[in-house]
Order: C-alpha cells, then sequence, then structure tokens
C-alpha cells in the first residue's frame, strides 16, 4: 500500500512539474565562410578578375516556453571582414532576425506573433535562406491548427507598413510585398504525404502616376498548387506543381511551375536522385505583343538551394525573364562524420531565346556542383564546396558575359553552434 501511494505521489509530482515548468535556452552560432567568386550569379566578363573575400554571420538566440506561451529572439551581425574600420562600430550591421510570440490556445490550435522564418514543404515558396549569411524572416501572424499526429493546417497573414505616419503612403520597402495570406495544410497517408499551399500576395504601386488620375493600388497575385511525396522502404519520390495567376503590380499573370524527383538509397552510406523542374517564362520573340507576366516567380523559397549552387537563376536574378529547365542528377555519400554530394545540372529555357531577331538555341549550359562535409564535434561542423559553370552561347546573350571565362565557384566554411545554456524552473 505505502509503495501505491509513494509511487502515485511521485507521479503527481511530475506531472505537475511537467506543467509548471518554464525552460530557458541560450544558444549562439558563429559561421565564418570564405569565398573565391569567378562569375557567381553570372557569366564573367573577358580579362575580369574575380573576388575573394570573407563574410560572417554571427547569433546569440534565446528561446522560453512554458505551458502556455513560447517566446524566441535571434539577434545577428552579419559582415565581410574588414568592412569595417578596426576602431570603428558597426552602422547596420546588426539586426533582429526573429522575435516572436506563440500562445497555445488550445491542444489543437496556436497563434504566433512577430518576426519568424516561414519554411513550408521543401522550401520552394516559403523558405528562410539559410545559406545567405543574413537569411529570411517575415512580420507575420500565424494561426496553427494541428488535428492530430498525421494533419495539420497554418493560416497565415502579413500586413506591412514603412512608418507610423498618419497618412497612407506608398509602401516601397524592400519587403517587396504590402500583404499577404496563405492557406497551408499537410496531411500523412501512409507512404504518401500531401501538401496544399493557397497564397495571396499583394504590392502596391501608383497607377496614372504623373497625371490627375493617379491613385494608390494594390494588386494581388495568387500562387497555389499542392505537393505530394512517396516513400517506401529505400525509395523516395516527390512531385509538386503550382500556378501563378492575377496581377503584378497591375499586370496580369499566368505561369506555371512543376518538378518531379525520385531518389534511391543504394546502402547506408551511398543515395542517388534524378530531378526535373520546369518554372515557365516568357518568350523574347520579338513579334510578341503579349503584356501578361509568364515567368513563374518562387518568391520567398530558399532559391540557392535550387538550380545550381552559382545563384544563376532566381536569387535576385532571372525574374520576369525565360524561366528554366532543370534536369539534374545527385550523387550523395555519408559515412560516420564526413559526408559529399555531387549535383551535376543540365540547363534550357522555357521559352524561346531571340539574339535581335534571330531565335537560339534553348540549352543554356551545365554547371557541376560539389560539396563535402565534416562533423568535428557535436557543435563544430567544416564545409567546403567548388562549383563549374560550362555555359552555352545563349547563356551569353541572357547574361552578358564570356562563357570561356573561368566561370567557377569556390568556398569554406566553419559553422559553430553551441548550446550556450539550458535550465528548466518549476514553481
Amino acid at each position: 500500500m505505502n509503495k501505491k501511494i509513494t509511487t502515485t505521489i511521485v507521479l503527481v509530482v511530475l506531472f505537475t512539474a511537467t506543467i509548471v515548468a518554464q525552460t530557458f535556452d541560450l544558444s549562439a552560432e558563429v559561421r565564418p565562410r570564405f569565398e573565391s567568386k569567378n562569375g557567381y550569379k553570372t557569366l564573367q566578363d573577358t580579362d575580369v578578375d574575380g573576388s575573394n573575400f570573407v563574410s560572417q554571420r554571427t547569433r546569440i538566440n534565446f528561446g522560453f516556453k512554458n505551458k502556455k506561451m513560447k517566446m524566441y529572439v535571434s539577434m545577428q551581425n552579419v559582415r565581410v571582414w574588414g568592412d569595417v574600420s578596426t576602431l570603428s562600430g558597426d552602422d547596420n550591421a546588426t539586426a533582429l532576425h526573429e522575435a516572436w510570440a506563440q500562445v497555445k490556445v488550445s491542444d489543437k490550435v496556436s497563434f504566433k506573433l512577430g518576426r519568424q522564418e516561414l519554411v513550408y514543404d521543401d522550401s520552394r515558396i516559403f523558405g528562410n535562406v539559410g545559406w545567405a549569411q543574413q537569411a529570411r524572416s517575415h512580420d507575420a501572424f500565424v494561426i496553427k491548427h494541428i488535428f492530430n499526429k498525421k494533419h495539420k493546417l497554418d493560416v497565415g497573414l502579413a500586413f506591412n507598413s514603412d512608418s507610423q505616419a498618419g497618412v497612407d503612403n506608398l509602401y516601397t520597402n524592400a519587403a517587396g510585398y504590402k500583404d499577404f495570406q496563405y492557406v497551408w495544410y499537410h496531411g500523412n497517408y501512409d507512404k504518401l504525404g500531401v501538401s496544399f499551399l493557397l497564397l495571396n500576395t499583394g504590392v502596391e504601386s501608383l497607377k496614372n502616376e504623373g497625371t490627375a488620375e493617379e491613385k494608390q493600388v494594390n494588386n494581388h497575385m495568387q500562387t497555389f498548387g499542392p505537393r505530394v511525396t512517396y516513400k517506401v522502404k529505400d525509395l523516395s519520390a516527390n512531385t509538386a506543381i503550382y500556378v501563378q495567376t492575377g496581377k503584378r503590380i497591375d499586370t496580369e499573370v499566368s505561369a506555371l511551375y512543376y518538378t518531379g524527383n525520385v531518389a534511391y538509397k543504394i546502402n547506408s552510406e551511398i543515395k542517388v536522385g534524378l530531378g526535373y523542374e520546369y518554372l515557365s517564362g516568357k518568350t523574347q520573340d520579338p513579334t510578341n505583343t503579349d503584356t501578361k507576366i509568364e515567368s513563374f516567380a518562387p518568391l520567398f523559397g530558399t532559391n540557392h538551394k535550387f538550380n545550381g549552387w552559382m545563384d544563376y537563376f532566381y536569387v535576385g536574378n532571372h525574374g520576369n525573364n525565360v524561366g528554366l529547365q532543370d534536369i539534374n542528377a545527385t550523387l550523395a555519400y555519408k559515412k560516420g562524420k564526413f559526408s559529399a554530394k555531387l549535383v551535376p545540372h543540365i540547363f534550357l529555357a522555357a521559352a524561346d531565346v531571340y539574339d535581335g531577331t534571330e531565335k537560339r538555341g534553348a540549352s543554356l549550359g551545365t554547371e557541376i556542383d560539389l560539396t563535402i562535409g565534416y562533423k568535428i564535434a557535436k557543435d563544430i561542423i567544416l564545409s567546403a564546396g567548388y562549383s563549374k559553370m560550362l555555359a552555352t552561347e545563349t547563356m551569353e546573350i541572357l547574361k552578358g558575359g564570356d562563357k570561356n571565362e573561368r566561370n567557377c565557384w569556390s568556398w569554406v566554411m566553419f559553422t559553430f553552434k553551441p548550446n550556450l545554456f539550458s535550465h528548466t524552473v518549476v514553481k
């Protein structure tokens, strides 16, 4: 009898402690990266030297959670070694990357408000752009509904202004959108995973600028579609299709994206894959008079992850252009603390490319990406990479530069991510 009473008391104490516990976490990240760029993002001009530099991201992260609430604050400093005098302080290098609070309304519903990373599915439409030292985060309000372990739904809202002015000024901040609303659903059905995204994005502009009829408008573009994943034993596959419609800065939009990828794990160390991706574009045919936007925009995605690591496409470039077809393969190896990946890409334009009135071939070139990594310790990783672009004359027409120059990129990066402090207080 005494044992039963003792066991019951212990269980009650543990259960109560779990309910009223408050957890504090403090972590950091220091990530210096050396890069040598020779034809990165675009073909290098003839007889022009590339650049070499070291950039660094430094973060301090604070987390808090209890039964009803979670909070997270991440401060970061992004710099290039030497961009600030040894006797001067930073001007704009330090920023608030994340600052959000999440309240638990019930066991199934919670609200998340503030500056936060938005990452969904494979990060094609919403991603945190983790490779970029500054990364990406949004000021947003997200309602999260977890139906059960297999089904969940997010509803997100954002509304941007660039000041607290008393009049409605045109929003032109670098965020790139005045507002957005989205619904994202994900469900697991045995071997299948199914997601669906519906995103409505608004961009402000002036209509009839400089005339008596000038007015401020907010046009919206819709991006929507499903993504499906499949996994059975060592075989995995995924496919997605997204449609864009509506208006972007007062211009009609009609664009399409689709992809298909398959991967097979040969053994515990080697994995191979094959993929295809299509992003629609607009023809350069000089006889075409259609003003409609036909180039798909991947919006807030982690674009460095896709279409080659030299960032020739959709990383602040190639927007409203001829689109892209990307045929790619992957050979990945991992054993112990060491990993390596080789990813060749064959690029083709998705719409016709013209040099004046002459139609050119669709082939843009081949990129070969290689990366290796070594886990020095639990919170220390050394990684490096090398990429080579073998471009065609069609690429020269689109990008300029010289296809016969070096057009390569290499980098070495250390990532230190220690957990500095973690403590649970029981009231």
